[in-house]
């Protein structure tokens, strides 16, 4: 796998050893800008505390992709950075998220997803390059 930035859109990138691409935001800017890219169907992926990438799967996932997708999430999250220890990450669909207007810059809601609970040693021990 390799990751790279991309200066344009500011966003994280990692191509998964099968090829698939996924991108997370950098800051609340680049999170913005993730969320506006998001296709209805695709994956998206953000911790359950606060001050996490938003992570996005473009096109459709292969096996193993979702795992990857969520450690890319919380290996740059505050949680893990804070704490070192397990995370919970929420996985859900574009479609799924919503923003109002008294939402500030980066944030947005969700109306359904699911948790993953990703072990401390899984995330120790991903390697994305």
């Amino acid at each position: 796998m390799s990751q790279e930035k991309n200066k344009k859109t500011k966003f994280r990138k990692l191509v998964t050893k099968r090829g698939t691409l996924i991108l997370a935001g950098r800051d609340a800017e680049s999170n913005e800008m993730l969320i506006k890219q998001v296709g209805k169907n695709e994956e998206v992926f953000h911790t359950e505390a606060a001050g996490s990438p938003f992570v996005n799967i473009k096109g459709v996932p292969k096996k193993g992709d979702i795992k990857d997708a969520a450690i890319f999430c919380a290996k740059y999250s505050r949680d893990w950075k804070k704490n070192h220890s397990d995370v919970v990450v929420h996985r859900f669909k574009g479609k799924d998220i919503f923003k109002t207007k008294d939402m500030k810059l980066g944030t947005f809601g969700v109306k359904k997803f699911k948790r993953i609970k990703l072990k401390k040693e899984e995330i120790e021990s991903w390697k994305c390059l």
